[in-house]
């Protein structure tokens, strides 16, 4: 019997996915002051305010605004490969129908903050003391980061769990 195909049903983890994202964005920029270091964890994990007008790592972020649209029609084009995608997925593939729709969720998440601000919103600083910093990141860029490391397991055990 073949498998069911469509894995549409997984979208709700996307729409969580925006929600958190863009409910912490608003908590962040309600009570975060630009680049004013919040300690969570002493010289380990802060919550700072920090807009990104570029990609990742703030890729492009010094360009004249183009960067914007530029980015945004990325997204738009990743989201609507995303779905198609899981719309032809074998509902059996759960890790890989999460991690879609994981990166599918901070994607739009993301691509909102651009089309509406103009920039993404960070406020996740991790470091260590006040030596060495990785960028501020958000909900969105995390969703994405677990779903692309998911793909990524799911192609090794995948392939083992089809050879065996």
């Amino acid at each position: 019997m073949p498998e069911a195909k469509g894995s549409l049903a997984w979208l709700w983890l996307s729409v969580l996915v925006i929600a958190l994202d863009q409910l912490s964005k608003w908590i962040a920029v309600s009570n975060l002051e630009m680049y004013h270091q919040v300690p969570v964890i002493e010289g380990l994990f802060s919550f700072t305010l920090a807009y990104n007008t570029g990609a990742a790592f703030s890729f492009l972020a010094d360009a004249a605004g183009w960067q914007r649209w530029l980015f945004a029609a990325i997204a738009v084009v990743v989201s609507v490969v995303l779905c198609i995608w899981l719309s032809r997925l074998d509902r059996s593939k759960r890790m890989e129908a999460i991690a879609l729709a994981l990166i599918l969720g901070g994607a739009l998440g993301n691509l909102y903050d651009r089309v509406v601000l103009g920039h993404v919103v960070d406020f996740i600083l991790v470091h260590w003391q006040q030596r060495w910093f990785f960028p501020a990141f958000n909900i969105a860029d995390s969703a994405i980061t677990v779903g692309a490391g998911l793909l990524i397991v799911d192609m090794f055990v995948g392939k083992k769990q089809a050879e065996s």
